[in-house]
């Protein structure tokens, strides 16, 4: 059965606790995740969203437990990737002619999803439907995150529907964000929006502006993933204003691959210096072979400067560094700087490299970097412990 958020408004989603992975396994999701769809009893039904595909028929089959699906009168779709429109096929199968209402690009990813030509009712930025003693305001928020993206206001309720925006990939039955650990949430949140929103972050802050000048009352944000914020809903908008601004904390992160530990060897040295250079920063490694590719990120995304290390293999460099830098060039992160290391045996033109695609990738490069030949002795390590000083210099200007 539902949960009743109000005297109007019930949830009506699915909460994933198996859930590990996601987007083709591109986003990992240690904690699960739910797809939340929301049911609204005015006098006139409306359904808002529905959930990922493999959950199509139990989603149908405990909708028609909370209602007659004949008396919906309407189904309004703020994003259509397949984890929100992936019961649509099943619904309207039952409810073949109810409208569907949503963007026009919205109608242009169902129908090339479905192959369906369903009762669409395209809307844009300020239209409205009245349900009775509530309105729906649409707002259009493309690329938050794909070009079909949009918000529902429902007035009355003061509840923002904001489908992927302010949302995160967690399991939790409370719904609430009050209900929730705040750490754990907060964690969620930001890898959330490091690994999904980053390259959209000018969209979000101008897309924020605009429903914050209509200064509309909000009691609720409800998400399609993750928690329905109600206590102090406004934090999760004034936090993505502040990662939207080119965010940055006082960390530097190192990440690296290793063959036979001399890169590993290197990036303890490295970090030694700088937490010596400066005791206030937070340093943290990560072996990019053996760490989730999300979390990493999600510390790049925290800091204001990286080191990334490898080996050279075969005249390259390693396939999880490539991979992990393949991942951050797309996310197009600004305001941060960057520099290379790495070990090797004869060529040593991973470092090289390394510093191409940082610099390609939007890093602002301090250096040419640093290699080692072979396993660096005590001499090396030293040296390499000044480097990490030096390192502090350079990414504090």
């Amino acid at each position: 059965m539902g949960k009743k958020l109000t005297d109007k408004v019930t949830w009506v989603g699915k909460i994933d606790w198996e859930l590990k992975s996601f987007h083709g396994n591109e986003y990992s999701t240690s904690r699960g995740s739910s797809y939340n769809s929301y049911l609204i009893r005015d006098e006139k039904v409306v359904l808002i969203d529905t959930v990922w595909q493999p959950y199509d028929k139990e989603f149908v089959s405990r909708l028609k437990k909370e209602i007659d699906l004949k008396s919906i009168d309407y189904i309004i779709m703020n994003h259509n990737e397949i984890d929100h429109s992936g019961a649509l096929v099943e619904l309207m199968r039952e409810i073949p002619d109810t409208p569907i209402y949503c963007t026009k690009n919205g109608a242009k990813i169902i129908k090339g999803h479905y192959h369906q030509d369903w009762n669409f009712v395209t809307v844009k930025t300020g239209d409205t439907l009245d349900i009775g003693e509530s309105k729906l305001v649409f707002v259009e928020a493309p690329m938050l995150h794909w070009p079909d993206s949009m918000f529902t206001y429902m007035t009355g309720e003061n509840i923002l529907f904001s489908n992927d925006a302010f949302g995160q990939h967690y399991a939790t039955e409370s719904l609430y964000n009050d209900a929730a650990d705040e750490a754990e949430l907060y964690q969620e949140a930001i890898k959330y929006y490091a690994n999904i929103l980053t390259p959209f972050s000018k969209f979000v802050t101008k897309k924020i502006g605009e429903v914050l000048s209509l200064k509309l009352p909000l009691s609720m944000i409800c998400t399609s993933h993750g928690v329905i914020w109600k206590d102090n809903p406004a934090q999760i908008i004034e936090q993505y204003l502040i990662w939207a601004d080119d965010y940055q904390e006082n960390q530097i992160t190192l990440v690296y691959d290793t063959m036979w530990n001399s890169t590993r060897k290197m990036a303890e040295a490295i970090a030694s210096g700088i937490e010596e250079a400066d005791p206030n920063v937070t340093v943290k490694l990560f072996n990019t072979s053996k760490e989730d590719k999300n979390d990493v990120i999600t510390e790049i995304f925290k800091s204001k400067g990286i080191l990334v290390g490898s080996p050279t293999i075969n005249g390259g460099h390693s396939y999880s560094i490539a991979g992990l830098l393949e991942m951050v060039a797309g996310l197009k992160m600004k305001n941060k700087k960057a520099a290379a290391f790495g070990s090797y045996g004869w060529g040593g033109e991973a470092v090289k490299q390394l510093t191409e695609k940082l610099k390609n990738a939007g890093f602002e490069v301090e250096d040419d970097g640093v290699r080692t030949m072979w396993v660096p002795d005590c001499q090396e390590l030293d040296s390499l412990k000044e480097y990490g000083k030096r390192i502090v210099e350079l990414f504090g200007k």
